[in-house]
């Protein structure tokens, strides 16, 4: 969908201006646009200052109450290799080892956060509403796995592997603390959303290898235990999913991003 008095006239200069980040939306603008138009119809351009993130899907997966608990069972199972995990990573440290976690951790986070941020940016340029929207719900993704993750951390309390050599050491009412991880959960989010969106084998291994990446540096670095990137995984997965529409729980819809004159909001709304 196109704006109206919108012109492709001066893209070759906004391009070479935008340099890599732009690179990178633009090799993204064909797979993702090429899923079709089911979601145009219910778009809306910025001249009604409303988009619709996700199209509603009435072949959403409602999420039972099963599963939740099946989600929790798996990161309790992940727990009995927390101690011996960190155990072999204290014993077994080298300066190339914690260069090459460092690197990776803010480096794989921050790739899959460029990658957004040139699907949303070159969804913008070429005026391509379904790109705009992926890179759209890859924030909103990201955005609620963080938030997400930061009131759980508040919840559980769990201190991290540099601090306590017990994973059954608990402090609730402070933020920084180990369960879930936050690297993990965003970067997951993150990686679910755009290969989602993608749907091409080689995003979907690119991506949720990097965010593997970033999960197996911070167990390195002895930020987290094992389950608590498990748990920060399926934390931003869900998240993606409940953003794109494609899981559904207690009703709630996709989320909807109102842009104005007065501001900017995002909506959910939600049925009985």
């Amino acid at each position: 969908m196109r704006h109206p008095g919108s012109s492709r006239g001066g893209m070759p200069a906004r391009i070479a201006l935008l340099g890599p980040v732009l690179a990178i939306g633009l090799g993204f603008v064909a797979p993702v646009a090429a899923q079709g138009d089911a979601a145009s119809s219910s778009t809306a351009s910025w001249d009604s200052h409303a988009w619709l993130i996700s199209e509603p899907r009435a072949s959403s997966h409602v999420i039972q109450w099963y599963q939740p608990l099946a989600v929790i069972g798996a990161v309790a199972l992940t727990a009995s290799l927390d101690e011996p995990v960190a155990d072999h990573f204290r014993d077994h440290r080298s300066q190339t080892g914690d260069d090459v976690a460092d690197a990776w951790a803010k480096i794989g986070t921050l790739g899959v956060g460029v990658a957004t941020a040139g699907v949303l940016v070159g969804g913008l340029i070429s005026q391509n509403d379904q790109v705009t929207h992926a890179g759209l719900r890859s924030l909103v993704s990201a955005a609620v796995a963080g938030v997400g993750a930061e009131g759980m951390k508040f919840a559980v309390g769990r201190e991290r592997p540099n601090e306590s050599t017990s994973a059954w050491d608990f402090d609730p009412g402070h933020t920084d603390t180990a369960f879930p991880s936050g690297h993990a959960s965003v970067a997951f989010a993150m990686a679910a959303s755009l290969s989602d969106d993608i749907h091409r084998a080689w995003a979907t291994v690119g991506l949720y290898g990097i965010a593997t990446g970033v999960a197996v540096a911070r167990v390195y670095q002895l930020e987290h235990w094992v389950s608590d990137v498990v748990g920060g995984a399926a934390l931003g997965i869900t998240s993606a999913k409940l953003v794109s529409g494609r899981w559904r729980i207690f009703g709630i819809r996709p989320p909807t991003f109102l842009a104005g004159p007065r501001g900017a909001s995002l909506e959910w709304q939600t049925s009985f």
